[in-house]
């Protein structure tokens, strides 16, 4: 498993995620996460018209930063930066 930088620039308003850091196999499966999934104001964040972070996956981006520690789950959510308004 390893640990994750995601990141996306497309959505720069208040109450947003820039990044936020996950673990998953790849690229591609950590560009899935989403950092508001937490709290989601609809059962798919992704489908949220007032997401605080990217509209879709592709709009994310990946970078590999580590491996995770034993016992960390794959999708899990390391932390998040998050920029109140």
């Amino acid at each position: 498993m390893k640990l994750w930088l995601i990141s996306q620039t497309e959505n720069n308003e208040y109450d947003t995620y820039d990044s936020a850091v996950v673990a998953a196999q790849t690229a591609k499966q950590a560009k899935q996460i989403h950092p508001g999934s937490r709290y989601p104001q609809h059962e798919d964040p992704w489908l949220d018209p007032y997401t605080p972070w990217a509209r879709t996956p592709e709009a994310v981006k990946a970078r590999c930063i580590g491996e995770a520690a034993a016992g960390v789950a794959d999708g899990e959510i390391i932390c998040a930066s998050f920029n109140a308004g």
